[in-house]
């Protein structure tokens, strides 16, 4: 469904990503792990088009690259960065039902896509009214992943979705994740993290970067352990 095939980019006048070249098919889910600074949030933001990049990118057969950073979540593909960058007046439903706005989603779709969310977790549902501004960290983050479930139809990208949590919310997170794959067996998803460990029994694949490349691409169950 994904793939790159020697992909480089840059930020500014600096390369950060060297002749990148996988695969994501439907239905899998990949972890991408590396040190701090190995590319991985560079690699999810050159998929969305917010980076200079050269090389091939296709998406469903089509040509991603032709498809303007802001029209690529409608072509299903969520998106929740490292910072969660939430809109802090508004509600966690407001943040959550805004890609839905933005997209142009009718309302039964909406509804739609809002009940699967409720599904993943119920928890953002009670906590609906309160402004973003005023949730943890944690349950940050949580609203984050909501959002971007409102336009992955096809593809979820998760940039770092355990880097700061307490271990309580981290299982959480996992569990969350682990119910979205139960109900929505075909999406694919990316998950970066700098720790192999954390995604072992949920990936199915783990790709490892390093200074901008691709040092290794194995089934997770073959990792050393």
């Amino acid at each position: 469904m994904l793939e790159l095939k020697s992909v480089d980019a840059a930020i500014g006048t600096i390369p950060i990503l060297r002749g990148i070249t996988f695969a994501v098919a439907p239905a899998e889910t990949v972890a991408l792990v590396g040190r701090n600074s190995a590319g991985k949030t560079t690699l999810l933001r050159t998929i969305m088009g917010f980076t200079q990049s050269r090389g091939a990118m296709q998406f469903g057969g089509a040509d991603l690259r032709a498809v303007a950073p802001h029209l690529r979540p409608g072509l299903g593909i969520g998106y929740a960065p490292e910072d969660r960058r939430l809109f802090s007046r508004f509600t966690i439903t407001e943040n959550i039902l805004l890609p839905a706005r933005v997209a142009g989603l009718d309302h039964d779709e909406t509804k739609r896509r809002l009940a699967r969310i409720y599904l993943v977790m119920p928890e953002l549902e009670t906590l609906g009214p309160r402004p973003a501004g005023s949730v943890s960290g944690g349950q940050g983050k949580m609203v984050a992943l909501g959002r971007a479930l409102m336009l992955s139809t096809r593809l979820l990208m998760l940039d770092e979705p355990f880097q700061g949590l307490a271990p309580v919310l981290a299982n959480r997170y996992a569990e969350a994740l682990g119910k979205l794959r139960e109900i929505d067996p075909a999406l694919a998803i990316i998950i970066t993290e700098s720790n192999p460990e954390l995604l072992r029994s949920f990936a199915s694949r783990t790709i490892t970067v390093e200074r901008g490349q691709i040092d290794s691409d194995i089934p997770s169950e073959r990792l050393p352990a």
